[in-house]
């Protein structure tokens, strides 16, 4: 059975998992614990990041890479266009969907967490105790602002952040008004990278994923919630729907007393 090395709230590992489901291909996650070790993840694929598919005795790195391995090795239901204009179409939208999206959506996610102490309260696993909870929620956003900015998510990144997700919704909005996909009738690798790569602007609703249920359903105010964006949303709804399943669980990349395994999310 294929192995994706992943990380649950990776929205990268999220485009990988629509994919798999689409074509259909039974797999299993494997989670990888941030910690100080990082040496089994590296030992298997060479580098520290996720997604990680592992298909037999072969490892695919980096989710692009992973997307055009599964359409190479199983071409049931396939995610690229005969077409090789629109071939070329679709990689270019999950390139962009990859920077664009994927890099935006992060920092204007960490913005809503600094803004909003829902969000910030809603981040915490069930088993979080009240007090603890009741704290997170009461941090002052100028604390959080301070922080922020020394790792690249202060007020001005957040702002330029929203201000492209919001031309980035605006023109996908546009592009669906006549199609049911991006490029037209059938479901591509276009269409799984930006469902995938959204998710941190809103989470989807249902047990897709295996987060607190404060979250589902989600997202950063201004950009889930707001009405000139809602053709968008309800086709990354129809997406999930339609195509992915739920209640798989992931198991832990490595056995109790073993070293954990550090990551960047890719």
């Amino acid at each position: 059975m294929l192995e994706l090395h992943q990380f649950e709230l990776s929205h990268y590992c999220e485009k990988i998992r629509l994919i798999l489901d689409y074509k259909g291909l039974p797999y299993r996650k494997v989670e990888v614990t941030p910690g100080v070790g990082q040496i089994d993840l590296y030992k298997l694929s060479g580098q520290r990041q996720v997604p990680v598919l592992k298909d037999g005795a072969e490892v695919i790195a980096d989710s692009t890479a992973i997307a055009k391995y599964l359409e190479q090795r199983y071409p049931e239901r396939p995610i690229l266009p005969s077409d090789p204009k629109q071939r070329a179409l679709c990689l270019i939208l999950e390139e962009w969907a990859d920077e664009s999206i994927g890099l935006n959506a992060r920092k204007a996610m960490v913005g809503a967490f600094n803004q909003n102490p829902a969000f910030r309260k809603a981040l915490l696993p069930s088993s979080t105790p009240d007090f603890l909870k009741n704290l997170v929620e009461a941090l002052p956003r100028e604390a959080l602002d301070v922080l922020s900015v020394g790792t690249g998510f202060g007020p001005d990144a957040v702002k330029a952040a929203r201000q492209a997700m919001q031309q980035n919704l605006e023109s996908l909005s546009v592009l669906l008004q006549d199609n049911s996909y991006l490029l037209g009738d059938e479901p591509t690798l276009a269409d799984f990278a930006v469902a995938g790569t959204s998710m941190y602007i809103k989470f989807p609703a249902g047990n897709y994923l295996n987060i607190p249920g404060a979250l589902k359903d989600m997202g950063v105010p201004g950009l889930a919630d707001n009405p000139a964006y809602a053709l968008f949303w309800a086709w990354r709804d129809r997406i999930y729907a339609t195509y992915r399943k739920v209640g798989i669980p992931s198991e832990p990349a490595s056995t109790p007393g073993s070293r954990p395994t550090s990551i960047n999310i890719d």
